[in-house]
């Protein structure tokens, strides 16, 4: 029995040293970040006509790798396939004006938000819908779910047989599908750009995207006929802001972000940022 006991005391001292030594070997010192971002999201992140890149998101990610003492680089991916690519490893990690999501939470990880700004809807200064109620007012689906609730069902009379477009796989994607299904056509585009085109042409009658990238998009030359309306919804379903997003298995990353970000809040880098390219602050609170 001595014996039995001394083979069993082994085998679990090989075993623990085995797990320590596993854990030890998973451990990764980051040196160099590959990170995506869309390319199509103004004024989180847009491509300029010599192909470059810009925008709040491009100076945040300098900012960041600085502080992280890694080497970045950033390309384009389309956003609809951008979290598979992820966890692929075709890149390390999203900056692409991604809502942390307790739906994207089941497939990648992400670290605390670094902007939030909400979303709301656009239309023609020339439509009906340019009186839309509620304009300009604030629910919360986390913290003021009922008045929340009482906003969409205000606005469902109003948007009844209308068209409106949005970008797929986004989190305003979710929630049309979620509160206005059924309501409304939902028309899906693979970049918000699209759906302003199409918004400008007449083809649909309003759009639902970022607050801020809204902002940024009316004021664009061509689109001086594009008007924000309605309420402002955040929180929820719609996340705690956008993230950077990142793989499960890497949270020596996450802990690298993390830290970053908190030092870019407290030295108001992410407040000048987004004076910069948004006109107010987005810094989370």
């Amino acid at each position: 029995m001595k014996t039995i006991g001394k083979i069993l005391a082994l085998a679990l001292t090989g075993a623990t040293l085995a797990l320590g030594t596993g854990a030890m070997a998973q451990e990764k010192t980051w040196t160099k970040v590959r990170i995506a971002t869309e390319g199509a999201f103004a004024p989180w992140n847009f491509t300029k006509p010599d192909g470059t890149l810009d925008g709040f998101e491009i100076d945040l990610y300098k900012d960041l790798c600085k502080r992280m003492k890694v080497e970045c680089t950033i390309e384009a991916q389309s956003f609809d396939g951008i979290i598979p690519a992820l966890n692929a490893g075709k890149f390390d990690a999203i900056m692409a004006g991604m809502s942390a999501t307790a739906k994207r939470e089941e497939v990648m990880a992400f670290t605390q938000a670094y902007g939030t700004t909400g979303q709301t809807f656009a239309v023609l200064k020339s439509s009906p819908l340019a009186t839309m109620p509620l304009n300009g007012k604030i629910f919360s689906l986390a913290t003021n779910e009922a008045g929340a609730a009482a906003a969409i069902e205000e606005l469902k009379p109003v948007l009844k047989g209308k068209t409106i477009g949005v970008q797929g796989s986004s989190i305003a994607a979710n929630f049309l599908d979620k509160y206005l299904k059924g309501t409304a056509e939902i028309r899906e585009y693979k970049t918000t750009e699209q759906h302003d085109l199409d918004l400008t042409a007449g083809r649909i009658d309003l759009i639902m995207a970022s607050t801020a990238y809204l902002s940024g998009a009316a004021a664009k030359v061509g689109n001086e006929e594009m008007t924000l309306v309605g309420p402002r919804f955040q929180g929820g379903m719609l996340g705690r802001g956008s993230s950077v997003g990142l793989r499960k298995s890497d949270p020596e990353l996450k802990a690298l972000f993390d830290k970053a970000i908190t030092e870019a809040k407290a030295d108001g880098t992410i407040e000048k940022l987004s004076m910069k390219y948004f006109g107010f602050d987005v810094t989370p609170r």
